[in-house]
Protein backbone atom coordinates (compact mmCIF):
# COMPACT_ATOMS: atom_id res chain seq x y z
CA UNK A 1 0.00 0.00 0.00
CA UNK A 2 2.84 2.40 0.84
CA UNK A 3 4.06 2.18 -2.77
CA UNK A 4 0.81 3.84 -3.90
CA UNK A 5 0.52 7.59 -4.29
CA UNK A 6 -0.77 9.40 -1.22
CA UNK A 7 -4.23 10.19 -2.59
CA UNK A 8 -4.83 6.50 -3.32
CA UNK A 9 -3.70 5.62 0.18
CA UNK A 10 -6.18 8.15 1.60
CA UNK A 11 -9.02 6.81 -0.56
CA UNK A 12 -8.35 3.26 0.60
CA UNK A 13 -8.19 4.47 4.21
CA UNK A 14 -11.55 6.21 3.77
CA UNK A 15 -13.09 2.96 2.52
CA UNK A 16 -11.66 0.87 5.38
CA UNK A 17 -12.75 3.52 7.88
CA UNK A 18 -16.28 3.39 6.48
CA UNK A 19 -16.35 -0.41 6.82
CA UNK A 20 -14.88 -0.36 10.34
CA UNK A 21 -17.30 2.33 11.54
CA UNK A 22 -20.30 0.50 10.08
CA UNK A 23 -19.32 -2.79 11.72
CA UNK A 24 -18.82 -1.13 15.11
CA UNK A 25 -22.14 0.71 14.87
CA UNK A 26 -24.03 -2.46 13.93
CA UNK A 27 -22.44 -4.39 16.78
CA UNK A 28 -22.81 -1.85 19.59
CA UNK A 29 -25.55 0.53 18.35
CA UNK A 30 -26.09 3.60 20.53
CA UNK A 31 -23.34 2.43 22.90
CA UNK A 32 -20.68 2.41 20.16
CA UNK A 33 -19.10 5.68 21.32
CA UNK A 34 -18.39 4.11 24.72
CA UNK A 35 -16.34 1.22 23.30
CA UNK A 36 -12.57 0.96 23.22
CA UNK A 37 -12.70 0.56 19.43
CA UNK A 38 -14.18 4.04 18.94
CA UNK A 39 -11.66 5.37 21.45
CA UNK A 40 -8.80 3.98 19.37
CA UNK A 41 -10.25 5.41 16.15
CA UNK A 42 -10.70 8.83 17.75
CA UNK A 43 -7.15 8.72 19.11
CA UNK A 44 -5.67 7.91 15.70
CA UNK A 45 -7.71 10.48 13.79
CA UNK A 46 -8.46 13.34 16.14
CA UNK A 47 -5.67 13.24 18.71
CA UNK A 48 -2.73 12.23 16.52
CA UNK A 49 -3.43 13.32 12.94
CA UNK A 50 -5.55 16.45 13.44
CA UNK A 51 -3.46 17.32 16.50
CA UNK A 52 -0.28 17.31 14.43
CA UNK A 53 -1.88 19.40 11.67
CA UNK A 54 -3.18 21.93 14.20
CA UNK A 55 0.31 22.08 15.69
CA UNK A 56 1.71 23.74 12.56
CA UNK A 57 -1.24 26.05 11.80
CA UNK A 58 -0.12 29.19 13.66
CA UNK A 59 3.58 29.19 12.63
CA UNK A 60 2.65 28.22 9.05
CA UNK A 61 0.02 30.93 8.58
CA UNK A 62 2.18 33.62 10.18
CA UNK A 63 5.31 32.71 8.24
CA UNK A 64 3.39 32.19 4.96
CA UNK A 65 1.74 35.61 5.03
CA UNK A 66 4.86 37.48 6.18
CA UNK A 67 7.16 35.64 3.76
CA UNK A 68 4.67 36.07 0.93
CA UNK A 69 4.47 39.84 1.41
CA UNK A 70 7.74 41.00 2.99
CA UNK A 71 9.84 38.47 1.07
CA UNK A 72 8.98 40.16 -2.23
CA UNK A 73 9.89 43.77 -1.58
CA UNK A 74 9.96 44.70 -5.25
CA UNK A 75 6.75 43.00 -6.32
CA UNK A 76 4.22 45.23 -4.53
CA UNK A 77 0.59 45.39 -5.58
CA UNK A 78 -0.82 43.88 -2.39
CA UNK A 79 -3.60 46.44 -2.18
CA UNK A 80 -4.77 45.32 -5.62
CA UNK A 81 -4.28 41.68 -4.60
CA UNK A 82 -6.40 42.20 -1.48
CA UNK A 83 -9.26 43.82 -3.38
CA UNK A 84 -9.34 41.01 -5.94
CA UNK A 85 -9.27 38.38 -3.20
CA UNK A 86 -12.05 39.93 -1.12
CA UNK A 87 -14.12 40.56 -4.24
CA UNK A 88 -13.89 36.88 -5.18
CA UNK A 89 -14.80 35.80 -1.64
CA UNK A 90 -17.86 38.04 -1.47
CA UNK A 91 -19.04 36.89 -4.91
CA UNK A 92 -18.71 33.14 -4.34
CA UNK A 93 -20.15 33.24 -0.82
CA UNK A 94 -23.16 35.23 -2.05
CA UNK A 95 -23.74 32.79 -4.92
CA UNK A 96 -23.45 29.85 -2.51
CA UNK A 97 -26.05 31.34 -0.15
CA UNK A 98 -28.49 31.96 -3.01
CA UNK A 99 -28.05 28.33 -4.12
CA UNK A 100 -28.73 27.12 -0.57
CA UNK A 101 -31.79 29.34 -0.23
CA UNK A 102 -33.18 28.15 -3.57
CA UNK A 103 -32.66 24.46 -2.82
CA UNK A 104 -34.18 24.56 0.68
CA UNK A 105 -37.25 26.46 -0.57
CA UNK A 106 -37.63 23.98 -3.44
CA UNK A 107 -37.00 20.77 -1.49
CA UNK A 108 -38.66 21.85 1.82
CA UNK A 109 -36.79 19.16 3.80
CA UNK A 110 -38.60 19.94 7.05
CA UNK A 111 -42.12 19.67 5.61
CA UNK A 112 -44.45 16.92 4.40
CA UNK A 113 -47.53 18.11 2.48
CA UNK A 114 -46.91 21.63 3.72
CA UNK A 115 -46.76 20.59 7.40
CA UNK A 116 -43.78 19.87 9.70
CA UNK A 117 -42.52 16.34 9.01
CA UNK A 118 -44.48 14.24 11.56
CA UNK A 119 -41.93 11.39 11.65
CA UNK A 120 -39.09 13.81 12.25
CA UNK A 121 -41.04 15.72 14.92
CA UNK A 122 -41.90 12.43 16.64
CA UNK A 123 -38.31 11.18 16.48
CA UNK A 124 -37.05 14.48 17.91
CA UNK A 125 -39.66 14.45 20.70
CA UNK A 126 -38.72 10.89 21.67
CA UNK A 127 -35.09 11.98 21.94
CA UNK A 128 -35.83 15.54 23.06
CA UNK A 129 -33.75 15.37 26.24
CA UNK A 130 -30.61 14.28 24.39
CA UNK A 131 -31.13 16.67 21.46
CA UNK A 132 -31.95 19.66 23.68
CA UNK A 133 -28.84 18.98 25.75
CA UNK A 134 -26.68 18.98 22.61
CA UNK A 135 -28.39 22.08 21.23
CA UNK A 136 -28.08 23.96 24.51
CA UNK A 137 -24.34 23.19 24.69
CA UNK A 138 -23.95 24.68 21.21
CA UNK A 139 -26.01 27.70 22.25
CA UNK A 140 -23.71 28.45 25.18
CA UNK A 141 -20.81 28.78 22.77
CA UNK A 142 -22.61 31.29 20.56
CA UNK A 143 -21.34 34.81 21.06
CA UNK A 144 -24.72 36.11 19.93
CA UNK A 145 -26.28 34.71 23.12
CA UNK A 146 -24.21 36.85 25.49
CA UNK A 147 -26.11 38.88 28.05
CA UNK A 148 -24.80 42.06 26.44
CA UNK A 149 -24.43 41.64 22.64
CA UNK A 150 -21.97 43.91 20.84
CA UNK A 151 -23.59 47.32 20.17
CA UNK A 152 -22.47 47.17 16.51
CA UNK A 153 -23.83 43.65 16.03
CA UNK A 154 -22.03 40.92 14.11
CA UNK A 155 -19.78 43.35 12.22
CA UNK A 156 -18.61 45.00 15.43
CA UNK A 157 -17.95 41.58 16.97
CA UNK A 158 -15.84 40.56 13.96
CA UNK A 159 -13.72 43.72 14.16
CA UNK A 160 -13.28 43.23 17.89
CA UNK A 161 -12.07 39.67 17.30
CA UNK A 162 -9.67 40.89 14.62
CA UNK A 163 -7.79 43.32 16.90
CA UNK A 164 -6.12 41.35 19.72
CA UNK A 165 -5.49 42.71 23.18
CA UNK A 166 -2.53 40.35 23.56
CA UNK A 167 -0.47 39.47 20.49
CA UNK A 168 1.13 36.41 22.07
CA UNK A 169 -2.18 35.03 23.31
CA UNK A 170 -3.69 35.30 19.82
CA UNK A 171 -0.58 33.75 18.29
CA UNK A 172 -1.07 30.67 20.47
CA UNK A 173 -4.79 30.21 19.73
CA UNK A 174 -5.87 28.23 16.63
CA UNK A 175 -9.35 29.72 17.00
CA UNK A 176 -8.11 33.31 16.66
CA UNK A 177 -7.42 33.22 12.94
CA UNK A 178 -8.70 36.76 12.27
CA UNK A 179 -6.31 38.16 14.87
CA UNK A 180 -3.44 36.06 13.54
CA UNK A 181 -3.98 37.27 9.97
CA UNK A 182 -4.21 40.88 11.13
CA UNK A 183 -0.93 40.50 13.10
CA UNK A 184 0.78 38.77 10.17
CA UNK A 185 -0.20 41.44 7.61
CA UNK A 186 0.80 44.21 10.02
CA UNK A 187 4.17 42.54 10.61
CA UNK A 188 4.76 42.03 6.87
CA UNK A 189 4.10 45.64 5.96
CA UNK A 190 6.16 46.75 8.93
CA UNK A 191 9.12 44.81 7.54
CA UNK A 192 8.53 46.34 4.11
CA UNK A 193 8.80 49.80 5.62
CA UNK A 194 12.07 49.06 7.40
CA UNK A 195 15.51 49.43 5.88
CA UNK A 196 18.86 47.89 6.70
CA UNK A 197 20.42 44.59 7.70
CA UNK A 198 18.08 43.96 10.64
CA UNK A 199 14.98 43.93 8.41
CA UNK A 200 16.64 41.59 5.90
CA UNK A 201 17.82 39.23 8.62
CA UNK A 202 14.36 39.05 10.22
CA UNK A 203 12.69 38.53 6.84
CA UNK A 204 15.13 35.74 5.94
CA UNK A 205 14.45 34.10 9.31
CA UNK A 206 10.69 34.10 8.73
CA UNK A 207 11.15 32.72 5.20
CA UNK A 208 13.25 29.94 6.72
CA UNK A 209 10.53 29.19 9.27
CA UNK A 210 8.01 28.98 6.43
CA UNK A 211 10.14 26.45 4.54
CA UNK A 212 10.59 24.46 7.76
CA UNK A 213 6.83 24.33 8.39
CA UNK A 214 6.21 23.11 4.83
CA UNK A 215 8.77 20.34 5.34
CA UNK A 216 7.17 19.28 8.66
CA UNK A 217 3.75 19.30 6.99
CA UNK A 218 5.07 16.85 4.41
CA UNK A 219 6.15 14.50 7.21
CA UNK A 220 2.75 14.79 8.92
CA UNK A 221 0.95 13.94 5.67
CA UNK A 222 2.68 10.56 5.61
CA UNK A 223 0.37 9.70 8.53
CA UNK A 224 -2.72 10.85 6.60
CA UNK A 225 -4.00 7.35 5.68
CA UNK A 226 -3.89 6.27 9.35
CA UNK A 227 -5.56 9.50 10.49
CA UNK A 228 -8.22 9.37 7.78
CA UNK A 229 -9.04 5.75 8.69
CA UNK A 230 -9.53 6.78 12.33
CA UNK A 231 -11.60 9.86 11.53
CA UNK A 232 -13.93 8.08 9.10
CA UNK A 233 -14.41 5.08 11.38
CA UNK A 234 -15.04 7.34 14.39
CA UNK A 235 -17.62 9.39 12.49
CA UNK A 236 -19.60 6.48 11.03
CA UNK A 237 -19.61 4.47 14.25
CA UNK A 238 -21.51 7.20 16.11
CA UNK A 239 -24.34 7.72 13.60
CA UNK A 240 -27.32 5.39 13.79
CA UNK A 241 -28.99 4.32 10.50
CA UNK A 242 -32.56 5.01 11.72
CA UNK A 243 -31.82 8.64 12.45
CA UNK A 244 -29.92 9.03 9.19
CA UNK A 245 -33.06 7.88 7.39
CA UNK A 246 -35.22 10.42 9.27
CA UNK A 247 -32.82 13.22 8.31
CA UNK A 248 -32.18 11.95 4.77
CA UNK A 249 -34.19 14.66 2.97
CA UNK A 250 -32.39 17.40 4.91
CA UNK A 251 -29.00 15.80 4.26
CA UNK A 252 -29.81 15.36 0.57
CA UNK A 253 -30.82 19.05 0.31
CA UNK A 254 -27.52 20.18 1.84
CA UNK A 255 -25.43 17.84 -0.31
CA UNK A 256 -27.34 18.82 -3.47
CA UNK A 257 -26.76 22.53 -2.86
CA UNK A 258 -23.09 21.94 -2.04
CA UNK A 259 -22.74 19.76 -5.15
CA UNK A 260 -24.16 22.47 -7.42
CA UNK A 261 -21.63 24.96 -6.08
CA UNK A 262 -18.73 22.47 -6.10
CA UNK A 263 -19.27 20.80 -9.47
CA UNK A 264 -20.92 23.59 -11.49
CA UNK A 265 -20.35 27.12 -10.16
CA UNK A 266 -16.68 26.91 -9.13
CA UNK A 267 -15.53 24.95 -12.23
CA UNK A 268 -17.32 27.48 -14.46
CA UNK A 269 -15.49 30.30 -12.70
CA UNK A 270 -12.17 28.52 -13.23
CA UNK A 271 -12.97 27.99 -16.89
CA UNK A 272 -14.30 31.48 -17.63
CA UNK A 273 -12.16 33.68 -15.36
CA UNK A 274 -8.86 31.80 -15.20
CA UNK A 275 -9.00 29.81 -18.48
CA UNK A 276 -8.02 26.71 -16.48
CA UNK A 277 -9.31 23.19 -17.13
CA UNK A 278 -11.36 22.34 -13.99
CA UNK A 279 -10.59 18.61 -14.31
CA UNK A 280 -6.86 19.31 -14.17
CA UNK A 281 -7.38 21.50 -11.12
CA UNK A 282 -9.45 18.82 -9.38
CA UNK A 283 -6.62 16.38 -9.99
CA UNK A 284 -3.97 18.79 -8.70
CA UNK A 285 -5.91 19.46 -5.49
CA UNK A 286 -7.00 15.87 -4.75
CA UNK A 287 -4.80 15.46 -1.66
CA UNK A 288 -6.12 18.68 -0.12
CA UNK A 289 -9.74 17.76 -0.95
CA UNK A 290 -9.41 14.29 0.56
CA UNK A 291 -7.74 15.73 3.66
CA UNK A 292 -10.43 18.39 4.07
CA UNK A 293 -13.17 15.77 3.65
CA UNK A 294 -11.71 13.48 6.30
CA UNK A 295 -10.67 16.14 8.84
CA UNK A 296 -13.68 18.48 8.36
CA UNK A 297 -11.31 21.33 9.20
CA UNK A 298 -10.22 23.95 6.68
CA UNK A 299 -7.59 25.25 9.11
CA UNK A 300 -6.05 21.81 9.61
CA UNK A 301 -6.07 21.30 5.82
CA UNK A 302 -4.36 24.64 5.11
CA UNK A 303 -0.80 23.26 5.12
CA UNK A 304 -1.83 20.62 2.56
CA UNK A 305 -3.73 23.16 0.43
CA UNK A 306 -0.69 25.43 0.28
CA UNK A 307 1.53 22.50 -0.71
CA UNK A 308 -0.83 21.32 -3.49
CA UNK A 309 -1.41 24.79 -4.88
CA UNK A 310 2.28 25.74 -5.01
CA UNK A 311 3.72 22.43 -6.17
CA UNK A 312 0.95 20.92 -8.31
CA UNK A 313 -0.78 24.00 -9.74
CA UNK A 314 2.20 26.35 -9.83
CA UNK A 315 0.65 29.35 -8.06
CA UNK A 316 3.39 31.60 -6.70
CA UNK A 317 4.08 31.93 -2.97
CA UNK A 318 3.26 35.64 -3.29
CA UNK A 319 -0.36 34.84 -4.20
CA UNK A 320 -0.95 31.54 -2.38
CA UNK A 321 0.56 32.75 0.91
CA UNK A 322 -1.77 35.75 0.86
CA UNK A 323 -4.98 34.27 -0.55
CA UNK A 324 -5.17 30.88 1.18
CA UNK A 325 -4.68 31.85 4.86
CA UNK A 326 -7.19 34.66 4.37
CA UNK A 327 -9.57 32.27 2.61
CA UNK A 328 -9.32 29.67 5.39
CA UNK A 329 -10.75 32.33 7.70
CA UNK A 330 -13.16 34.51 5.71
CA UNK A 331 -14.09 32.49 2.60
CA UNK A 332 -16.59 29.87 3.77
CA UNK A 333 -18.83 29.17 0.78
CA UNK A 334 -19.94 25.77 2.04
CA UNK A 335 -20.49 27.06 5.57
CA UNK A 336 -22.56 30.05 4.45
CA UNK A 337 -24.68 27.81 2.21
CA UNK A 338 -25.14 25.28 5.00
CA UNK A 339 -26.15 27.90 7.57
CA UNK A 340 -28.90 29.14 5.25
CA UNK A 341 -30.28 25.64 4.63
CA UNK A 342 -30.09 24.67 8.31
CA UNK A 343 -31.89 27.77 9.60
CA UNK A 344 -34.76 27.39 7.13
CA UNK A 345 -34.96 23.65 7.89
CA UNK A 346 -35.27 24.40 11.61
CA UNK A 347 -37.99 26.96 10.89
CA UNK A 348 -39.89 24.43 8.76
CA UNK A 349 -39.72 21.71 11.42
CA UNK A 350 -40.95 24.19 14.05
CA UNK A 351 -43.81 25.33 11.83
CA UNK A 352 -42.45 28.88 11.46
CA UNK A 353 -43.21 30.68 8.19
CA UNK A 354 -40.47 33.06 7.08
CA UNK A 355 -41.42 35.83 4.66
CA UNK A 356 -39.11 37.38 2.06
CA UNK A 357 -37.68 40.00 4.43
CA UNK A 358 -36.87 37.35 7.05
CA UNK A 359 -35.15 35.17 4.44
CA UNK A 360 -33.22 38.18 3.17
CA UNK A 361 -32.00 38.88 6.69
CA UNK A 362 -30.92 35.23 6.94
CA UNK A 363 -28.92 35.62 3.72
CA UNK A 364 -27.12 38.71 5.07
CA UNK A 365 -26.49 37.11 8.47
CA UNK A 366 -25.23 33.90 6.86
CA UNK A 367 -22.74 35.93 4.83
CA UNK A 368 -21.53 37.87 7.88
CA UNK A 369 -21.36 34.97 10.33
CA UNK A 370 -19.53 32.73 7.85
CA UNK A 371 -16.70 35.28 7.86
CA UNK A 372 -14.31 34.41 10.61
CA UNK A 373 -16.08 31.27 11.79
CA UNK A 374 -13.47 28.93 13.23
CA UNK A 375 -12.13 26.49 10.64
CA UNK A 376 -12.77 23.50 12.92
CA UNK A 377 -15.42 20.75 12.90
CA UNK A 378 -19.03 21.85 13.61
CA UNK A 379 -18.09 25.51 14.22
CA UNK A 380 -20.93 26.63 11.94
CA UNK A 381 -23.50 25.34 14.46
CA UNK A 382 -22.60 28.30 16.66
CA UNK A 383 -23.25 30.63 13.73
CA UNK A 384 -26.66 28.98 13.21
CA UNK A 385 -27.63 29.84 16.78
CA UNK A 386 -26.55 33.46 16.20
CA UNK A 387 -28.71 33.67 13.06
CA UNK A 388 -31.71 32.17 14.86
CA UNK A 389 -31.33 34.74 17.61
CA UNK A 390 -31.16 37.66 15.19
CA UNK A 391 -34.26 36.72 13.17
CA UNK A 392 -37.39 37.86 15.01
CA UNK A 393 -39.60 34.90 14.05
CA UNK A 394 -37.10 32.26 15.21
CA UNK A 395 -35.80 34.20 18.22
CA UNK A 396 -39.29 34.00 19.77
CA UNK A 397 -38.96 30.20 19.85
CA UNK A 398 -35.20 29.97 20.38
CA UNK A 399 -35.33 27.60 23.35
CA UNK A 400 -37.61 25.24 21.41
CA UNK A 401 -35.15 25.30 18.50
CA UNK A 402 -32.45 23.61 20.60
CA UNK A 403 -33.97 20.16 19.95
CA UNK A 404 -33.75 20.82 16.18
CA UNK A 405 -30.18 22.08 16.57
CA UNK A 406 -29.36 18.92 18.51
CA UNK A 407 -30.85 16.81 15.71
CA UNK A 408 -28.71 18.67 13.17
CA UNK A 409 -25.70 18.17 15.42
CA UNK A 410 -26.22 14.41 15.30
CA UNK A 411 -25.65 14.31 11.52
CA UNK A 412 -23.44 17.39 11.29
CA UNK A 413 -20.11 15.61 11.03
CA UNK A 414 -20.95 13.98 7.70
CA UNK A 415 -22.25 17.25 6.24
CA UNK A 416 -19.31 19.14 7.77
CA UNK A 417 -16.93 16.92 5.80
CA UNK A 418 -18.74 17.86 2.57
CA UNK A 419 -18.95 21.60 3.19
CA UNK A 420 -15.31 21.79 4.32
CA UNK A 421 -14.26 20.34 0.97
CA UNK A 422 -16.31 23.05 -0.75
CA UNK A 423 -14.61 25.72 1.39
CA UNK A 424 -11.13 24.44 0.56
CA UNK A 425 -11.84 24.00 -3.14
CA UNK A 426 -13.25 27.54 -3.34
CA UNK A 427 -10.10 28.89 -1.68
CA UNK A 428 -7.93 27.09 -4.21
CA UNK A 429 -10.05 28.36 -7.12
CA UNK A 430 -9.76 31.89 -5.76
CA UNK A 431 -5.98 31.62 -5.61
CA UNK A 432 -5.86 30.37 -9.23
CA UNK A 433 -8.18 33.14 -10.48
CA UNK A 434 -6.21 35.85 -8.64
CA UNK A 435 -2.90 34.40 -9.86
CA UNK A 436 -4.04 34.45 -13.49
CA UNK A 437 -5.32 38.02 -13.10
CA UNK A 438 -1.82 38.92 -11.88
CA UNK A 439 -0.33 37.52 -15.09
CA UNK A 440 1.03 34.25 -13.69
CA UNK A 441 1.33 31.23 -15.97
CA UNK A 442 0.17 28.06 -14.23
CA UNK A 443 1.85 24.79 -15.12
CA UNK A 444 0.29 21.82 -13.34
CA UNK A 445 2.90 19.53 -11.90
CA UNK A 446 5.63 22.20 -12.10
CA UNK A 447 8.15 22.46 -9.24
CA UNK A 448 7.48 24.89 -6.43
CA UNK A 449 7.77 28.49 -7.53
CA UNK A 450 9.27 31.32 -5.55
Amino acid sequence: MFKLKLHWQILIALLFGLIAGTLIQREFGLHAKETVYVGILKFLGNTVFIGLLKMVIVPLIFSSIVAGIAGRKKSGGFGRLGLKTLGYYMLTSSVAIVIGLSVVNLMKPGLVDGQPNPELVKFMSENSEEFEKKGASVGKDATGLQDEPHPLGVVGSLIERMIPENVFQSASDNGAMLSLIFISILTAFGLLSLQGQAAETLTDLIIGVNELMIKITGWIMKLAPLGVFGLMGWTISQTGPSFLFSMSKYMFSVILALGIHFFIVLPLMLLLLAKVNPINHFSAMKEALLTSFSTASSSATLPVTLKCLQQNVGVSKRVSSFVLPLGATVNMDGTALYECVAVLFIAQVMGITLDFSAQLSIVILALLTSIGVAGVPSASLVAIVIILQNVEATNAKLEGAFAAIGAIYAVDRILDMCRTSVNVFSDSCGAVIVARSEGESLLLGSPERN
